[in-house]
């Protein structure tokens, strides 16, 4: 009975431990499309039951001062690093959508998507109206 109920008790240890693997929230290594050069650190947070993403570090070197000169209202010119990029996700199964992420090359926003392929790869789509107008980027657990 013993051994049952320690059995019992490492069985839901390893399910909080694999639950919380499973989190979208930690540090992530986002990459440019083109050349597939590391470009940024974005640590992803929850606040409030939402999801928010800020641009931690620059990787690429040259540009860790870079403002965002092509962002609109109180974005404009701000220093990329620090700057909050994903905005306001909601969970819904194991996706987090229905809120925004911004690309600080261009000053766009659009609205996002993400969800884990697996524990350190996540799956960000960034989309005009329907999911299917976007592009998707493959972010690396850091």
């Amino acid at each position: 009975m013993k051994k049952l109920a320690a059995y019992c008790i490492f069985l839901l240890f390893a399910g909080i431990q694999t639950g919380q693997a499973q989190s979208v929230t930690g540090k992530w290594k986002t990459f440019d499309d083109e050349t597939g050069d590391a470009k940024s650190i974005v640590e992803i947070y929850e606040k409030n039951g939402k999801i928010y993403g800020k641009i931690i570090e620059i990787l690429e070197k040259g540009k860790e001062d870079k403002t965002c000169d092509k962002c609109k209202g109180s974005k404009k010119d701000k220093p990329v690093k620090g700057m909050v990029i994903i905005e306001g996700l909601s969970k819904d199964g194991d996706t987090w959508e229905d809120g925004t992420i911004l690309d600080p090359r261009n000053g766009n926003e659009y609205k996002c998507r993400i969800n884990l392929e697996n524990s350190d790869k996540l799956k960000v789509r960034g989309y005009l109206g329907i999911s299917l107008l976007g592009r998707t980027q493959y972010w690396t657990r850091i």
